[in-house]
């Protein structure tokens, strides 16, 4: 075969993998849409301007947050570490950080990076609902699970010392006259793939350690009030950064 042909073959073939693989990764980083606001951008000024410890039933902790910026392990930049002291030995609720600021329904971008095997942690939708970050474990209990309710349509976790993103798009609890008439729904986007589609999501678990209404009814008595996006604290090191939320009507 004529050498300048197989140099062309050679520039388009990885010319694809390249733009590929951008494709791919294209989930990170995503900037805030309009109307949004970045809770957390890596750096602990973010951390303590939009984010305060959620006090529930077991918190132990004190202000101020002991989340510490960290250097990012992929490319140096700074990220936040949810391993809180007061976390240790797995005892959520003790140091769970939630944002000031509380929603109905909204959108979210979340980027995280499990540090080492077995990393332990969650996003709380309205301080509520968890979608599970639990390294090495695809369960009802594991790695982007609605907790206890939904798996994953696929797995798509990046793995120990990568980051990963979450993009989801949430819809509260309806009520009416103060009686609930239609459950939560949420859409989960994992890097890059739809693993969560509108799926409705039946009550809080883990009990009253775990987040708003989670004692109320055995997690079933779901209550109209708005809430922050939670990230768990379990003494394991998972990092966040590029954390932005867009209140939807």
């Amino acid at each position: 075969m004529n050498l300048k042909i197989i140099n062309s073959f050679l520039l388009l073939f990885f010319g694809v993998v390249g733009y590929v693989s951008a494709q791919k990764a294209s989930y990170l980083g995503t900037p805030a849409p309009k109307g949004a606001k970045v809770y957390l951008d890596g750096t602990a000024k973010s951390l303590h301007k939009n984010w305060k410890y959620w006090e529930g039933p077991r918190f132990s902790a004190e202000m101020p947050i002991k989340w510490e910026e960290v250097t990012d392990p992929v490319d140096g930049k700074p990220a936040i570490s949810s391993n809180d002291p007061s976390g240790a030995g797995g005892k959520y609720g003790a140091a769970d950080i939630v944002t000031k600021d509380e929603f109905r329904d909204f959108e979210a971008h979340v980027e995280f990076l499990v540090n080492n095997e077995g990393g332990n942690s969650g996003v709380y939708l309205q301080n509520r609902y968890e979608i599970q970050i639990l390294d090495g474990d695809y369960g009802l209990h594991g790695m982007a699970a609605v907790i206890n309710e939904h798996l994953p349509s696929e797995k798509v976790y990046n793995g120990v010392g990568k980051w990963n993103a979450y993009d989801i798009q949430f819809r509260a609890a309806r009520f009416e006259n103060g009686k609930l008439t239609e459950k939560a729904r949420v859409t989960v986007t994992f890097n890059g793939v739809r693993i969560h589609d509108n799926v409705v999501i039946q009550q809080v678990w883990g009990g009253p350690n775990s987040g708003i209404d989670g004692g109320n009814d055995g997690g079933k008595g779901i209550t109209d009030t708005p809430g922050g996006l939670k990230l768990q604290a379990e003494g394991h090191e998972v990092l966040y950064r590029n954390i932005w939320i867009k209140p939807l009507k």
